[in-house]
């Protein structure tokens, strides 16, 4: 079951990063690096199940929370914002 999650999740980076990198907007880019930071999340709490470790889900919380203050900082920027 988890190799299949995994794969999906391998599938899923591999499409953001090539949207990340082909994107003809700065805003295609943002929504890419959104994405990989939520499958990096999903990824961290797959870990922690796998390995019955919740530390990785504390770290899971802390980095989603991160990438999306993170994220909106960017995308204020962009709109000139700062």
């Amino acid at each position: 079951m988890i190799l299949y999650i995994l794969i999906v999740l391998g599938l899923a980076t591999f499409f953001v990063v090539h949207r990340g990198l082909k994107g003809p907007t700065p805003s295609d880019r943002i929504v890419a690096l959104d994405n990989i930071t939520t499958i990096t999340t999903a990824g961290l709490v797959l870990l922690g199940l796998y390995f019955d470790r919740y530390i990785y889900i504390d770290v899971a919380l802390i980095y989603g929370v991160l990438s999306f203050i993170g994220v909106l900082t960017l995308a204020r920027y962009l709109e000139g914002g700062l």
